[in-house]
């Protein structure tokens, strides 16, 4: 039977990603497989949660060589008999998405943010005109690869699947391996953290950034920020940026302070559970879509509310 194939070499990604596939699995009657690429403890987390998985051990293939996962993915997306690939849509799988619908000669979607079947079609729903609406789109030729944003569907769970060794010929591209480092204890992946505290140019200085680590920390949540506070200003790493040329976040909560938000801002959050904006402009574009609004100067806010966290 045709199937639906799913990669990602990250665990809960990947899980996610298995759920995506059981919903069009199940719409067009396609059945769901797994691939790894020398990852035994993916496979097992996979099997784990009922997937029928496909292991391919073969250390030529390093995920850092894009070009070679390719390669492989495509292998065996023809081995398996699966014409529909999906992927996590994040920084490395976008890239993998591009590189592997050239590979197959397939359409490709990256950055979908829902998934539902409709006249036996993936109907895929992306932000377009960059970010100011959600479009509706489909893959028409008959071998697709979708790229699905992280934290769309929940990770699935529970099952019994099985595991199966896969012999693939790997295509190894002139990249080479020299070094692995482990990252800064600094380093953070703001897209999978559950509590946002995200300021813009409303704050005063630099130096108010302490008290705004403190209350995310109180909150057990990361530090975020829109762009300029980044890239003009330099007070905080690029990779806290949120917006349409930064991170795309979906928190249980996200405190907005001092951002009035624009569209360029508002793509990367708006997915939130629950958003408190603070802001002094109570007509500020952020207030239309927050769930509390405190029209208040974000520095006593912040001041108030880490007294009452203690």
């Amino acid at each position: 039977m045709a199937g639906i194939l799913i990669y990602s070499d990250k665990e809960n990604l990947a899980l996610e990603l298995l759920t995506a596939a059981r919903i069009i699995g199940q719409e067009l009657n396609l059945e769901v497989k797994a691939v790894t690429i020398n990852n035994d403890a993916l496979a097992t987390a996979l099997a784990g949660a009922g997937a029928d998985v496909y292991g391919v051990n073969n250390d030529n293939v390093i995920p850092a060589d894009v070009g070679a996962v390719a390669s492989t993915l495509e292998q065996a997306a023809a081995k398996l008999d699966t014409k529909i690939v999906l992927l996590a849509s994040d920084r490395r799988g976008k890239e993998l998405a591009g590189r592997l619908a050239q590979n197959m000669g397939a359409g490709c979607l990256t950055d979908v943010t829902d998934i539902h079947i409709n006249d036996d079609r993936i109907k895929c729903q992306r932000n377009a005109l960059g970010g100011a609406t959600v479009a509706t789109q489909y893959i028409t030729t008959d071998k697709q690869v979708i790229a699905v944003r992280p934290r769309t569907f929940a990770a699935a769970a529970g099952g019994e699947g099985k595991i199966s060794l896969f012999n693939i010929e790997a295509r190894p591209t002139k990249i080479k391996l020299l070094e692995v480092k482990t990252r800064s204890s600094e380093v953070v992946d703001i897209e999978e953290t559950e509590v946002l505290v995200v300021v813009g140019q409303g704050l005063n200085s630099e130096g108010n950034l302490a008290e705004v680590e403190k209350l995310a920390k109180a909150l057990g949540g990361e530090v975020a920020c829109s762009k300029p506070v980044a890239t003009d200003k330099k007070w905080l790493a690029e990779e806290r940026i949120i917006g349409l040329s930064g991170k795309k976040c979906k928190p249980e909560l996200a405190i907005i302070l001092g951002i009035s938000g624009q569209v360029q801002f508002t793509v990367g959050i708006r997915d939130a559970k629950v958003i408190v904006s603070v802001n002094t402009d109570e007509n500020a574009p952020i207030n239309r879509m927050a769930d509390y609004i405190l029209p208040a100067d974000l520095h006593e806010v912040i001041e108030e509310m880490n007294k009452a966290l203690g």
